[in-house]
């Protein structure tokens, strides 16, 4: 066969796959439609919005099937289980919407520190995806800056990183949700996977200065800690660390980011997954001026920060509350209470939702164990 017949072989498998992607995604729009009318449903019957037993049945089916038609079987389960989260995901906006009459064709402004290619940023498209078909995403360089943004209305949410499961909780959050009166209304779980980027695929004990933002030095601290001659510098954040690498040009330098910020900015990546654990996430939370209303058939998260009254244990008393109302506690951080020395500020998450009549009575009984009590929200809770 000639190379040119050859050629033209390829052309109609591309024209064939070029067709099958088109058939794809005719069928994702149709079954889009369906979910579309599946939320009306459960809007109007108060149905669940999601059956764990049936979402198994039906990938234990899909890989069945697969395996039928000679398909990897792990692949179409793992398919299938990205479509099934889209339209839980796109159900509970949905929901959320209508119980706060929020237009859908608004055009939504969300901030968030950094630039494109950072974590947070990818935060904001994969949290606010289904959310909006116009969406605006503005970067600053301080938190500080995000939260005076969102109280300005110069955007309508703010999304902050709050803590990351190898370096911990990001206190400059905390601090911020004290002083300012914000809400969380939403939560998002990233998973993070750090490379080292530079200029060239040179070697990396020519590696002289490395930029990354202080939770990504800290995240990889393991592998940071066996180079040699090698200065590690904190910078604003891991997509500015890698644009810096590029403005300076300069062979010896290179920064910790993500594959999305290497690609982004034409960096090469030296080494891929260099985080202490390989299993490395970090929740953001959606921060708004005023709290949301979380219908009752979503699965819901409430944050509230708690100062325990000044005796003998109050702060068990506290925890209690929560325990005698079976409210199932996911979180509980200290923090230097500010402008009161050794006393500690306490946030709690905790499963539930404040329309639901028992909380609001956990509530109560948790104010009487409390010198100071602030409800931070409620909010549809996600999962890595």
């Amino acid at each position: 066969m000639s190379d040119k017949n050859q050629i033209r072989d390829i052309k109609e498998i591309r024209k064939d796959l070029d067709h099958i992607d088109q058939q794809i995604l005719k069928f994702l729009a149709d079954r889009q439609r369906v979910i579309n009318e599946t939320a009306e449903i459960k809007k109007e019957k108060k149905a669940i919005l999601r059956d764990p037993v049936r979402e198994h049945e039906i990938l234990n089916r899909i890989g069945q099937k697969a395996r039928e038609n000679g398909l990897d079987r792990y692949y179409a389960m793992q398919l299938f289980k990205t479509i099934i989260e889209h339209s839980v995901r796109f159900q509970t906006d949905f929901l959320i919407d209508h119980a706060n009459l929020r237009n859908r064709d608004t055009m939504l402004r969300v901030g968030f520190q950094g630039t494109e290619g950072a974590y947070s940023h990818r935060a904001i498209l994969e949290h606010f995806s289904s959310k909006a078909n116009d969406l605006v995403v503005h970067g600053f360089e301080t938190f500080r800056e995000v939260v005076d943004a969102v109280e300005k209305g110069e955007v309508d949410y703010g999304m902050m990183p709050i803590e990351n499961t190898t370096a911990g909780s990001i206190n400059d959050t905390y601090d911020l949700l004290y002083r300012s009166n914000m809400s969380i209304v939403g939560e998002e779980v990233v998973s993070v996977q750090h490379c080292l980027v530079g200029l060239e695929d040179i070697p990396i004990s020519n590696i002289r200065r490395i930029l990354s933002h202080p939770q990504a030095i800290a995240q990889c601290s393991e592998y940071l800690t066996r180079l040699r001659d090698c200065k590690v510098e904190s910078y604003l954040d891991t997509a500015m660390a890698a644009r810096k690498v590029v403005e300076d040009a300069d062979l010896s330098q290179a920064a910790i980011a993500s594959r999305e910020a290497a690609r982004l900015y034409g960096l090469t990546i030296l080494r891929e997954g260099i985080a202490n654990q390989k299993e490395n996430y970090t929740r953001f939370v959606v921060i708004n001026q005023k709290p949301i209303v979380v219908d009752s058939q979503i699965p819901c998260k409430t944050s509230v920060m708690i100062t325990a009254a000044h005796r003998k244990g109050a702060l068990a008393s506290c925890l209690n509350v929560l325990n005698d109302y079976n409210l199932n506690l996911t979180k509980l951080e200290s923090r230097p209470q500010p402008g009161t020395p050794w006393e500690y500020l306490f946030y709690v998450d905790f499963e539930g939702n404040t329309a639901n009549p028992e909380v609001q009575e956990a509530l109560a009984k948790l104010r009487e164990h409390t010198s100071f009590l602030k409800v931070l929200g409620s909010y549809p809770y996600r999962v890595a």
